[in-house]
């Protein structure tokens, strides 16, 4: 089985100040955010991450090198795992966006939302599972690490929960969180959900001390 840690990016101006930053280049971490990403490798010391993913923007390339860095790793991109393509709401504030007719499709029916110029909420679900799956695919038996994005990871969860997609709202997905999932041959598991504390492996998975 694969041990799957999927991790959200650390805080930017953007999830600070309620806007959708999408895919707008140049979204780095803040100072919040830096320190969460350093804490989020020293969390993860211990883990025996084999190998760790990215979605292509910046402030997830940004919360994966600190942990790339300590694991002595490379960190690989994968388009598949990147934000929603949110189309003319980019950049936009949440309060604005709420006021919107589309808002309430969003938060009761987002499985018939399609972003104006933008992405379905059904076509981000598919290209993120089909990455995901050729990770496991890649990685039968190692822990790997893959940073993402909010509303991606709880695309991904709802998937693998058998949860539909119109419930997926109801996932919280905080900054530089943790969200663990056993996936392979049988059933997938959950087996960590939006952790922001110190990740407990599960028994024989944490990385002999002499490592180092």
């Amino acid at each position: 089985m694969t041990m799957l840690l999927l991790i959200r990016h650390g805080e930017n101006n953007y999830t600070k100040t309620g806007r959708l930053a999408g895919w707008t280049p140049g979204v780095s971490l803040n100072e919040a955010g830096q320190q969460q990403a350093a804490a989020l490798a020293e969390r993860l010391k211990g883990a025996p991450i084999k190998a760790i993913y990215s979605s292509p923007l910046e402030r997830a390339r940004e919360t994966a090198a600190p942990l790339a860095a300590a694991q002595r790793l490379g960190v690989q991109i994968v388009a598949g795992v990147g934000e929603v393509r949110y189309g003319q709401w980019q950049g936009r504030s949440l309060k604005a966006v709420a006021r919107t007719k589309l808002w309430r499709t969003v938060q009761s029916l987002p499985s018939a939302m399609q972003f104006p110029e933008g992405e379905t909420f059904r076509a981000v679900q598919t290209r993120a599972v089909e990455a995901v799956e050729q990770l496991v695919r890649a990685h039968p038996k190692d822990m790997i690490a893959v940073v993402s994005h909010g509303d991606v990871i709880k695309l991904l969860v709802a998937h693998y929960l058998g949860l539909p997609l119109d419930l997926f709202q109801r996932i919280m997905i905080n900054t530089a969180s943790v969200t663990v999932l056993r996936l392979g041959q049988g059933q997938p598991h959950l087996v960590k959900l939006n952790d922001t504390g110190r990740l407990e492996l599960p028994p024989g998975k944490r990385r002999p001390a002499q490592r180092r």
